[in-house]
């Protein structure tokens, strides 16, 4: 905190305006947001249309999941900073060999750095909950691969760490009572916390307030898992105030780290997010909610504040994800934690940026005008309602092939499509194929598997728009 004393020396009082300047004109160096780029999906953009997005939304942090060379080549230039990784699979024999992890250095980080702006390796990803059991070869690997950057000059611009689930801590509420579950403290959190501290690198944690609301929400309320105005948590045993349950649960890994007496590590959240959608028993899941607490989540985040117990400390948060990515495994809400479709629309409308704070509004992308307002209100669209439409990434030829089968076989009501009937226009095989992939999918009542058309359709939550086409939602 700037302190305006009597001061007698110049200079400081040139570095203390220096100071509120930076402050006033940027965050680059404090909090920040980011987003996670998942691919496990088939229908999304080339890598080249997803730098513009990115670009266009004013994010200029991105974290992938391996360190593949068309996105990383697309990334180049692009001003993005880059956080890549270094796959579960690959821990063993990065641990095991100093020139696997050489090879692996050259081939994915020093062939493309500069150009491509590489801040971060992610060594592993979760390894403690990984069932191949790699939880051993963290460490040796985050040594080898930072040993291997040494040799290429490159450890003073990119850091090592290894993102951990909130799953490692044994005791999580009160937050001052964190603890790492004892059988990882020896083996493997120490070992970290120490190559974190000598490397000045730092704790990567992912972190979702929505699993615990989700199981446990007869006890936590939605306004303090959303950022929303409500009476607060008090920390039992350190007296602090918790207005929301992300920053109690980071608060838990900092005491944690507190009880081994590593205060001086800093964190990074790799990920966090809400889901738009998920199955019966995903109490919470739904657009209004994910709109609440990604939306919140940046306004708290770009406010430049730490958490209670580290107010020093500034936020950096990844939100996950980019995209809904549709081949994703598990229950429903796996697949929708994007902020976008895979056409780049919006699935809901949040401010990703300082700017947009301060305007009070953020920009639609592509034209999509449908819009989920961040404060979480209810919109009209029935909680449940769903849409299939084209995928434009799918290629003409696919949605052509695909179009054919549901206005044929599949038994599609293709008729309002037709010449001079009420949604021929836009005269657009985009919007024909859309009009009978949901016609096909409303009577086929929405089953799992009826919105695909391999992988030239995808369902979306908000009703398409297509000229004055109104699509039905069951028949």
């Amino acid at each position: 905190m700037l302190c305006f004393f009597q001061v007698q020396s110049m200079a400081y009082q040139a570095f203390s305006l220096l100071v509120l300047l930076l402050s006033a004109i940027g965050f680059s160096d404090a909090s920040s947001i980011g987003i996670n780029y998942g691919r496990v999906a088939n229908d999304l953009p080339s890598p080249d249309k997803v730098v513009e997005l990115l670009k266009s939304i004013g994010v200029e942090k991105v974290k992938l999941y391996d360190t593949d060379a068309t996105v990383l080549t697309a990334l180049a230039n692009s001003g993005i900073s880059v956080m890549v990784a270094l796959p579960n699979e690959l821990l063993a024999s990065a641990a095991a060999d100093q020139s696997f992890a050489d090879n692996w250095v050259q081939s994915n980080i020093s062939k493309f750095y500069p150009a491509t702006k590489i801040e971060a390796i992610a060594v592993g990803n979760e390894v403690f909950v990984d069932p191949k059991n790699t939880t051993s070869y963290v460490v040796p690997a985050m040594k080898n691969v930072h040993a291997s950057l040494v040799k290429f000059n490159l450890d003073s611009n990119i850091k090592i760490s290894s993102p951990i689930a909130l799953s490692a801590l044994q005791n999580s509420y009160p937050s001052s009572a964190g603890s790492f579950k004892p059988d990882l403290v020896e083996p493997v959190i120490k070992p970290m916390l120490d190559f974190l501290k000598q490397t000045d690198s730092y704790l990567m944690v992912n972190a979702y307030p929505f699993f615990a609301y989700s199981a446990n929400s007869d006890q936590i309320s939605l306004d303090y898992a959303l950022f929303k105005e409500n009476p607060g948590v008090v920390d039992s045993g350190s007296g602090l105030k918790y207005n929301s349950l992300f920053e109690a649960q980071i608060d838990a890994v900092f005491a944690a780290m507190s009880a081994l007496k590593y205060d001086d590590v800093k964190m990074v959240v790799t990920e966090t997010g809400w889901p738009s959608m998920g199955d019966e028993n995903e109490i919470g899941a739904s657009e209004a909610n994910a709109a609440s607490y990604n939306g919140n989540l940046v306004r708290r985040v770009l406010s430049g504040n730490g958490t209670p117990l580290r107010p020093q400390d500034p936020l950096n948060v990844y939100l996950f994800a980019l995209f809904n990515e549709n081949q994703k495994s598990g229950p429903t809400s796996e697949r929708n934690y994007g902020l976008f479709y895979p056409n780049e629309q919006k699935v809901y409308n949040i401010p990703l940026t300082k700017e947009e704070l301060e305007s009070g509004q953020s920009t639609p992308v592509n034209g999509n005008t449908s819009q989920v307002p961040a404060t979480g209100e209810v919109s009209k669209t029935s909680v449940g309602q769903t849409w299939c439409v084209a995928n434009k990434n799918a290629g003409e030829k696919t949605l052509q092939a695909a179009l054919d089968y549901a206005c044929g076989e599949g038994g599609a009501d293709c008729k309002p499509i037709q010449p001079g009937a009420t949604c021929y226009s836009p005269n657009t095989l985009d919007a024909h194929a859309s009009y009978a992939f949901n016609s096909y999918y409303q009577k086929k009542t929405r089953g799992t598997g009826t919105c695909d058309f391999g992988g030239a359709a995808y369902v979306v939550s908000q009703p398409p728009r297509y000229g004055n086409c109104e699509f039905p939602t069951g028949y």
